[in-house]
């Protein structure tokens, strides 16, 4: 396809709705930031999965978060600088009004790399 075709065929996706936006995949090692980590929060009360992701998102370290079944009420995966640079994450998440205990794991190995990939 031609330059112009694309484009058209681009906005029209995104006047539809199709395409909602555009990021850039960063990778994390070249920041720095190559120490992985899971966190499972444990939480006080009635806290819902909006306030939890409402908090978890100030935090640039956390790359996911999920709500999870189970004794956890969530579930991030952190990325960080060094073992330090975790902890210290996992203190500002401790320190969340809401948080009564969290559980965390980090990562030796990566054994398979969990994007999709096409054909």
């Amino acid at each position: 396809m031609s330059a112009p075709a694309v484009k058209r065929r681009v906005d029209r996706l995104i006047a539809s709705g199709a395409i909602t936006g555009f990021s850039a995949r960063v990778e994390p090692s070249a920041l720095g930031w190559t120490t992985e980590a899971y966190v499972e929060l444990y939480c006080r009360g009635k806290t819902s999965p909006a306030e939890i992701g409402m908090a978890v998102s100030r935090h640039p370290e956390v790359v996911s978060a999920c709500t999870v079944t189970g004794e956890a009420d969530a579930l991030l995966h952190i990325r960080a600088t060094d073992v330090r640079h975790v902890e210290r994450v996992i203190e500002r998440l401790a320190a969340e009004p809401f948080v009564v205990r969290t559980k965390s794991s980090i990562v030796l190995s990566r054994l398979i790399n969990g994007s999709l990939q096409n054909g």
